[in-house]
């Protein structure tokens, strides 16, 4: 696995192999008989921010030190049977600001191409993959306590399938991988999509009014990993791999339920299960709880990035 080096363009962008990768760009456009079309108009060129992303591209950081977060959690999601969209019609993100779109259920950090980036917790790895359509390259990690971490649009992935990670490991390089950063180049910005799910769902990390923040910074913020050891292994996950079997035999898609059914490994099944109910929902008419019980919301996680490489995040504000 390489540790070191640049990224090359097909790393940054994810298209390796082609083929693959030209498939799952089709089924972007096209859909599939249990996967509807993703659907995008005019109002997804509210996205876009040179100024953001222009410096980014040519690999410069911010002089403070701090994290633009392009896009945040949208709490006012559109209907997934209608197909993934990257529409702005109807968002509303933590602070009730509009920094999002319809169908995003994670958080942008915009950093530059070939950033490290680190576990945000502790944690073991359970799924490598790279599917254009959905977010390019990620690392999927299992924290315990019900809390699943993903990292997209990697250029280079600096673990494997089992690893177990301290708070502050590097898990990947970032990069741009996936069809939407590819489309809007270089007008899109290159960022690391951090997804949060708890209880099998995806959840935002930051804290609306009478939540509890997932983040544990002061103020319920992202801030990296202060260095001091602690809580250095994660709790061990009680799935009930019977709700897993049951999804798997409901799941629409025979090529997911063929892929799904011949994995041996019963975490890493569960972990696959779950990536494909959150990334396929429509694949999945049925959605039985894969833990044996609910985890509440609890200050666990840091800024998926080295300590001494930022300080925290700032939020951008896009006309």
């Amino acid at each position: 696995m390489n540790r070191t080096g640049r990224l090359d363009p097909l790393e940054v962008f994810g298209l390796r192999p082609f083929g693959k990768a030209a498939r799952e760009t089709l089924l972007t456009l096209r859909g599939d008989a249990s996967t509807p079309p993703s659907r995008f108009d005019v109002s997804s060129l509210r996205m876009l921010d040179p100024r953001v992303s222009f410096p980014l591209w040519l690999g410069r950081r911010r002089a403070d030190g701090l994290i633009p977060i392009y896009n945040l959690f949208n709490h006012r999601q559109t209907d997934p049977a209608l197909g993934w969209s990257v529409r702005v019609t109807q968002v509303e993100d933590f602070r009730g600001g509009t920094l999002t779109y319809d169908s995003h259920n994670g958080t942008d950090f915009a950093v530059p191409v070939g950033t490290t980036v680190v576990a945000a917790a502790p944690g073991r790895v359970l799924r490598v993959s790279s599917e254009m359509n959905r977010g390019g390259l990620k690392v999927f990690i299992d924290h315990g306590r019900g809390l699943v971490t993903t990292s997209n649009h990697l250029g280079r992935a600096l673990v494997a399938v089992g690893d177990v990670v301290d708070r502050g490991t590097p898990v990947a390089l970032s990069g741009a991988s996936g069809i939407d950063c590819l489309a809007f180049f270089p007008f899109s910005c290159p960022h690391v999509h951090f997804n949060v799910w708890l209880n099998g769902e995806p959840v935002d990390p930051f804290a609306r009014p009478g939540e509890v923040s997932l983040w544990r910074g002061e103020g319920g913020m992202p801030v990296p990993d202060d260095g001091a050891g602690r809580d250095a292994t994660a709790d061990p996950t009680a799935w009930d791999h019977d709700a897993v079997a049951r999804s798997i035999e409901t799941c629409l898609h025979a090529g997911a339920r063929a892929e799904l059914a011949a994995l041996t490994e019963p975490d890493v099944r569960a972990l696959a299960v779950m990536f494909q109910r959150n990334y396929y929902p429509t694949r999945f008419p049925e959605r039985p709880n894969l833990y044996r019980e609910a985890h509440p919301r609890a200050p666990f996680l840091d800024l998926p990035f080295e300590r001494g490489a930022f300080g925290g995040v700032t939020f951008i504000e896009r006309g």
